[in-house]
């Protein structure tokens, strides 16, 4: 294993450990069972991954060719239901600034982390000279798997509600991308990643948003 593949597989190891908490936290905020818990859990840390693969034609995907990665989601996400079960004694508003924080942190990492792992998956697949496709391979794995626990969840999609989300993930595609070519991969993932961490931090922080219209229901809409 070269050292690039070394980097790449351990980017992907915290990646999935991240994102399977944060969906595994969603779960348990939706008051489900270990069962659901564990299905957010897994699905958050492998659904983008798993929708890069079919649009480049990788069939099966590689989730259901390597099983490491959604069984270390489902220990991950029953360790997060285990610790969240001795959290009980917090009262509701340290629990939820704790899930907040959490929420925040799990999901910042893992969407730089994926962003930049789907960046070097195009590239692996031969696609190195089509820097759309790239970018497209990039987003889409950061933000697929969380797109896909919220409309399991029942919520409104992160990356239409919250904080620079999607954005921040198109910013490091096209930094790792366009460095890739200059410094090589592994350089490019670590900075297109610190990246989109950075700006999902100072979005959170600064309450950046992109703009959007309120339109409020009328007596007729509501009733």
């Amino acid at each position: 294993m070269s050292v690039q593949d070394s980097v790449v597989f351990a980017l992907e190891i915290i990646g999935t450990v991240a994102f399977a908490a944060s969906g595994a936290l969603v779960g348990i905020r939706k008051s489900m069972d270990i069962f659901g818990v564990c299905v957010l859990g897994v699905i958050t840390a492998v659904g983008g991954g798993a929708i890069r693969d079919v649009v480049m034609g990788v069939i099966p995907p590689n989730v259901f060719r390597d099983p490491v990665y959604a069984l270390l989601a489902v220990a991950v996400s029953c360790l997060v239901f285990a610790a969240m079960c001795f959290r009980r004694r917090l009262s509701d508003e340290r629990l939820g600034r704790l899930y907040e924080t959490a929420m925040l942190l799990m999901d910042a990492v893992g969407l730089g982390i994926f962003t930049v792992v789907g960046v070097n998956a195009g590239i692996q697949q031969g696609y190195g000279g089509n820097a759309f496709l790239l970018i497209f391979t990039g987003t889409v794995t950061g933000v697929g798997g969380g797109l896909l626990r919220d409309v399991m969840a029942g919520v409104p999609p992160y990356i239409f509600v919250r904080h620079i989300y999607a954005c921040a993930s198109i910013a490091g595609a096209v930094l790792c991308t366009a460095l890739g070519r200059v410094t090589g991969m592994t350089a490019a993932m670590f900075a297109g990643a610190a990246v989109v961490v950075l700006i999902r931090c100072l979005a959170a922080r600064y309450r950046w948003n992109l703009p959007r219209i309120r339109v409020e229901e009328s007596g007729a809409d509501r009733g």
